[in-house]
């Protein structure tokens, strides 16, 4: 498979996956939402509905969607580092993309919401006890979950084996695996720092809050946004060395 199939694959999956995760947290956080007051709940589950959409348009390249996702599969060899920085381009490209639209669906919600931590909150993840050691740890442990357990579903990437004519493990099929795994390490892993488990999902979005028109927004605490970039890929490095000693072969 070309790098351009690759670019343009990843980039769709993930726009997808960033403006349903992004639009449930408006949806539930935002002032004269319908949705106001969901809770943490439909939150997870309109994140694990994200990863099944994204996952499913993406199924050329494999639906990573995610940087420790990539570098997972880099660490175990079932891509080379040309091709993961492709994914990655795309993967930030597409997040970005995904909270741009976000903010066009909400716009007069924006507009009319008092607090600028809730705007913040709807494009990126933030700790409920600041702890910059123990948030790491937090999002390691939530990304090795998310990433031990991809691994288990088969190899994944352009190079794929192609198991029942899906390409790639985490495509068709495999959507709705991913997204109930999601939705799990949501509710089980989510408390303490709101589980970005994605680099790309934190730091596009950022990036389009720090970037975007959005009335009274406030900062967009740069001083946190490495916590959800370095932990989900430390996590995701261990879980790919972790898969080679204790999941069977596929």
């Amino acid at each position: 498979m070309n790098l351009g199939t690759i670019f343009l694959s990843e980039t769709v999956g993930t726009a997808m996956l960033v403006l349903l995760g992004t639009g449930v947290v408006a949806t539930a956080i935002l002032t004269k939402s319908k949705g106001l007051g969901g809770g943490w709940l439909l939150i997870n589950f309109g994140w694990g509905l994200a990863v099944f959409a994204g996952v499913t348009v993406s199924y050329a390249s494999g639906g990573h969607l995610n940087p420790a996702v990539t570098i997972g599969f880099l660490t175990t060899g079932s891509i080379d580092f040309g091709t993961a920085l492709v994914y990655w381009a795309a993967q930030m490209v597409g997040a970005f993309i995904g909270a741009v639209l976000t903010y066009f669906a909400f716009k007069q919600h924006f507009d009319q919401e008092e607090d600028p931590g809730k705007k913040l909150g709807v494009f990126s993840t933030g700790p409920e006890i600041r702890s910059y050691g123990w948030n790491l740890v937090t999002e390691v442990i939530a990304t090795f979950v998310l990433v031990f357990v991809v691994m288990s579903f088969g190899k994944t990437g352009p190079d794929a084996v192609v198991i029942e004519g899906v390409p790639g493990g985490l495509a068709a099929l495999g959507a709705l695996p991913v997204a109930l795994l999601v939705v799990g390490i949501g509710a089980s892993l989510g408390g303490p720092t709101g589980y970005a488990i994605n680099p790309a999902r934190d730091l596009g979005p950022r990036v389009a809050h720090a970037l975007l028109p959005i009335k009274g927004k406030g900062k967009s605490d740069w001083s946190y946004a490495w916590v959800p970039v370095v932990g989900p890929l430390l996590g995701g490095v261990l879980a790919a060395l972790a898969s080679m000693v204790l999941l069977p072969a596929v």
